[in-house]
């Protein structure tokens, strides 16, 4: 495994990160635990869940990462925490309006019932999962470092935050003497590369390191056509309409073939290719299975040369920089 500084820290975290968001609603607990303990086996030491992760009831992929921590072995020292804040942890209790977005009393509120699910004395990476349109930035900054100071989180981060927003929360923080935001993470891949234009030079001037969610963008990316053919079924759900778009079959039609003549997998190429971007901390993968966690870590030593990606860019290319990309 390799390892990077996350952004302008000093905190050493792997390329890959361990997302979980499927650990409750489609992996058993059981089958969680032996993921968990083949990424941190192969050197994957950043695990990355939310608060309202676990479909029913919300939380519960907190637990089961708690459940796993509590089985010893060293396994909460070797591993950086992340998790998020913002949505309802109610859903379908609207008439309780303090129990959602970012509030001082519900950062505060969400901290300590995520410390409960998690059992364990601290996040090392507290992400704000949206932006809060209707709570002041300084209120934000004086809940986290407040926190900070209590010792239940060692760092705060975002999630799908515009470059504004990145530069606005930054700023204030610096105004404060608080450390600002250490991390983003933020829909990019091969396919959706708009945040190529704003959302990853902010992130790189402000000094966070970028982590990218949905890197094979639903299965889009990970040899969809081939398995259309392999398996006689079309693709459906979200991964069938983005399929569908104008355009969209003959670009992976295109990206299938073109790795199919160099004896590449597609998911590992996408993987591989996120990881060669300037800025990128390293994406998240989300297993459901062991074997689809041997296949991204089969990413980090998988090196692309100039030609393959100068062919992607002609296949996905990306907006471009801006202003250029939308001005003279």
């Amino acid at each position: 495994m390799e390892y990077t500084q996350l952004g302008r820290t000093g905190l050493k975290v792997s390329r890959l990160v361990l997302g979980t968001m499927n650990f409750g609603p489609h992996t058993t607990e059981a089958a969680s635990h032996a993921i968990m303990d083949a990424a941190l086996d192969a050197g994957v030491n950043y695990f990355d869940t939310a608060n309202t992760y676990g479909g029913d009831p919300r939380g519960r992929t907190e637990e089961i990462i708690g459940n796993w921590f509590a089985q010893g072995g060293d396994r909460r020292d070797k591993v950086v925490l992340a998790t998020k804040v913002y949505g309802n942890m109610y859903p379908g209790r609207e008439d309780w309006p303090n129990h959602t977005k970012l509030s001082a009393l519900n950062i505060r509120r969400s901290v300590d019932a995520s410390l409960q699910r998690l059992r364990t004395d601290h996040i090392d990476i507290y992400q704000f999962h949206h932006i809060d349109r209707a709570t002041p930035v300084e209120e934000i900054w004086q809940a986290v470092d407040t926190l900070v100071q209590q010792g239940k989180i060692l760092y705060a981060g975002s999630s799908n935050f515009p470059g504004w927003k990145i530069a606005q929360t930054n700023e204030r923080a610096r105004q404060k003497g608080s450390y600002g935001l250490v991390s983003e993470q933020c829909l990019y891949n091969l396919f959706e590369r708009r945040a190529e234009m704003e959302i990853i030079p902010a992130a790189i001037e402000y000094g966070l390191g970028v982590i990218p969610w949905s890197p094979l963008h639903g299965g889009l990316l990970g040899g969809v056509i081939r398995k259309e053919v392999d398996g006689g079924r079309r693709a459906s759900g979200l991964t069938g309409d983005r399929l569908g778009a104008p355009g969209a079959r003959e670009q992976i039609q295109a990206y299938e073939d073109l790795l199919a003549k160099v004896g590449l997998d597609p998911a590992e190429v996408a993987l591989a290719w996120l990881l060669a971007q300037p800025g990128i901390t390293g994406p998240i993968v989300g297993p459901r299975t062991a074997e689809q966690l041997e296949g991204a870590l089969r990413a980090v030593e998988l090196k692309l040369d100039a030609e393959l990606l100068a062919s992607l860019d002609g296949i996905f290319p990306g907006p471009g920089a801006t202003p250029e990309a939308f001005a003279w």
